[in-house]
């Protein structure tokens, strides 16, 4: 079954609000930074320290039907995967990254969608995530691409064509999916990207061994509102906004992170997802 946009409102339980600790950036020496693979010798892993918050993380699910990612930075979709398989890497790139590119152009009218990767995460309980595999869900408040990286994707992936698609609107949209439900272990959270000011937003590296990466971590502000969709089903996907090069009003970064869910039973079995990144073209 192909995706869709949600249309109308999903299987609910009654609208609810839980307090749940997020973890923002704490104090840091120099430029934030984290290694994707063993650092240098005597150099740690990461220099990113976290700053607990205790917040309140709405029901999204009253809001499926009509969520933008132009508006809140995320939006919902149901339908499920053609894919039963998510162990095959051919799979999942002939299946089911053509069903991630419809829902993605459906969701904001984009002329070309282009999957540059995808992320499969099954939590094991203490483990590091890029320090064990499989990778983890990261508990910390983040954007995945900055003012900087957003368009520095576009030239390492599309060569020649980078300039020409620079000159139109690009958008860089994550789509993720949980693999096994409903989720109750470190469920996905996600802040109206209304409610975060550019003050909020600190450009960090991400170091790999062929290139540097930026993303943005997050300093906690009482304004950010904050959403999770409860019991969420492999028949469901969320959409959010990473970069957008638009600068009119539409959401152009939306921070979210995993959390631990105070009310999820102590036996929940540990979450399973999968995340797609992609880069959203629009004509000049």
């Amino acid at each position: 079954m192909s995706l869709d946009l949600a249309e109308a409102p999903l299987a609910t339980r009654p609208p609810a609000t839980i307090e749940a600790e997020l973890n923002y950036l704490g104090p840091v020496e120099g430029r934030p930074y984290t290694y994707t693979f063993e650092p240098p010798e005597g150099r740690p892993r990461s220099n990113i320290g976290i700053a607990p918050h205790r917040v309140a993380i709405r029901d999204l699910r009253p809001l499926a039907a009509t969520a933008s990612v132009d508006r809140e930075g995320f939006a919902v979709a149901r339908g499920a995967s053609a894919l039963r398989d998510f162990s095959d890497e051919a799979a999942i790139r002939a299946v089911y990254y053509p069903e991630s590119a419809r829902i993605l152009q459906a969701a904001t009218g984009a002329a070309r969608v282009h999957i540059f990767d995808h992320t499969i995460r099954r939590r094991i309980s203490g483990a590091e995530d890029r320090g064990a595999v499989p990778r983890q869900p990261v508990s910390r408040v983040h954007v995945d691409h900055t003012e900087r990286s957003g368009p520095q994707r576009v030239r390492d992936l599309l060569g020649e064509e980078a300039e020409a698609l620079l000159r139109g609107r690009v958008q860089i949209v994550n789509l993720w999916r949980p693999l096994a439900g409903p989720v109750r272990d470190m469920p996905l959270a996600v802040a109206d990207a209304r409610t975060a000011a550019p003050a909020d937003f600190v450009a960090s590296d991400l170091i790999y061994r062929n290139r540097v990466g930026e993303t943005y971590q997050v300093r906690f502000s009482p304004a950010h509102r904050w959403y999770w969709l409860p019991e969420m089903m492999p028949e469901e996907a969320l959409l959010l906004k990473c970069y957008d090069s638009r600068r009119d009003g539409v959401a152009r970064f939306a921070p979210h992170t995993a959390f631990a869910d105070p009310t999820a039973p102590a036996d929940a079995p540990p979450r399973q997802s999968i995340e797609i990144r992609a880069l959203l073209f629009h004509p000049a």
